[in-house]
């Protein structure tokens, strides 16, 4: 035999050395839950080593993550009922702890990407990403809320705002707002091919924001559909997007490898809340070992094609790759 792939498996340095694919820390987003009070670091029974963190908690994890190497961030509210109405008007309020948060974050440590997360959900007592109206989730009449919420953040100092909605048109008309308020630096990373899946199960516990009537099937994709995709992709990128995402990750790989195609900006994946909680309940029965699954995962997402994974794992990861 004249070829013999097993050659460049022979050890340990030859196999690093023609490598392909490398997940690197700077690839790597940590989303951080975030709650109202003082001394709080609440744990989440569906996302084991996972936790609610009041700021000054958040701030104290934070700093531990940017020891570990992590510098990139994005950050989720729980939003207390009482703070919660049809038309999300906490989200831009002044007095929105979200928002003391991110100029808390960025005061203590201007080094660190900051991303937001702009979608009525949190903030809405329907627990929908858009304004409701008879039972309907009106989409133009949901953009105005969203640039209002957008440049809340903008004015806290966000570095990237992250569109969730999946609102016909929100990319261009959050792009055309943040501008005219003179925040033109900061991004848009979209929310390109979010998907009505059932992994997001543990994210909407850790953050008691389900909707109360319904689902999500009018305004995020169908699991079933590819090219659907291809086409929000298109618009995103038509309206000024810096970023494009597929949420899930892993159940739609083929969606990340597809965008990275045909995209000249970064492509991100989320790995998301279920995808975590998957393989934690995996590896504490037993079943598999998380010092090799975990990573493996977090692999197959970048070799499909994503320049940016926003992850659970990411502190793990850290703490995996310094021993």
């Amino acid at each position: 035999m004249q070829s013999r792939p097993r050659r460049n498996r022979r050890n340990t340095a030859i196999r690093s050395m023609v490598q392909e694919t490398r997940v690197h820390l700077d690839q790597l987003i940590y989303p951080l839950f975030l709650v109202s009070g003082d001394e709080i670091k609440e744990s989440i029974d569906s996302l084991p080593g996972l936790y609610r963190f009041s700021l000054d908690q958040l701030l104290i994890e934070i700093k531990e993550c940017v020891d570990l190497g992590i510098n990139n961030y994005v950050l989720f509210p729980s939003i207390p009922e009482e703070f919660k109405d049809s038309k999300a008007s906490y989200s831009y309020d002044p007095a929105n702890f979200y928002l003391e948060a991110i100029k808390q974050v960025k005061s203590h440590f201007p080094q660190v990407f900051l991303m937001s997360d702009v979608a009525m959900d949190p903030y809405n007592s329907d627990g929908h990403d858009g304004l409701v109206q008879n039972g309907e989730i009106i989409n133009d009449a949901t953009l105005p809320i969203l640039v209002k919420m957008a440049i809340a953040q903008a004015k806290a100092g966000i570095d990237v705002v992250g569109p969730s909605d999946m609102m016909d048109g929100r990319v261009a008309y959050l792009r055309e707002g943040l501008d005219e308020a003179g925040f033109e630096k900061v991004g848009i990373m979209s929310y390109t091919a979010k998907y009505a899946s059932a992994f997001y199960g543990p994210f909407r516990d850790a953050l008691d924001s389900a909707p109360k009537a319904g689902d999500k099937k009018t305004y995020q994709m169908d699991p079933a559909n590819r090219r659907e995709a291809m086409r929000e992709a298109a618009l995103d990128i038509e309206e000024g997007a810096d970023f494009i995402m597929v949420k899930p990750a892993l159940c739609y790989l083929d969606i990340i490898s597809d965008l990275q195609d045909i995209s000249e900006i970064p492509v991100a994946a989320y790995n998301v809340s279920g995808e975590y909680a998957m393989l934690k309940a995996a590896c504490m029965n037993g079943w598999l070992n998380y010092d090799q699954a975990m990573p493996e995962m977090l692999q197959s997402i970048v070799r499909a094609g994503a320049d940016i994974v926003l992850t659970y794992f990411a502190k793990d990861y850290a703490k995996l790759l310094s021993r």
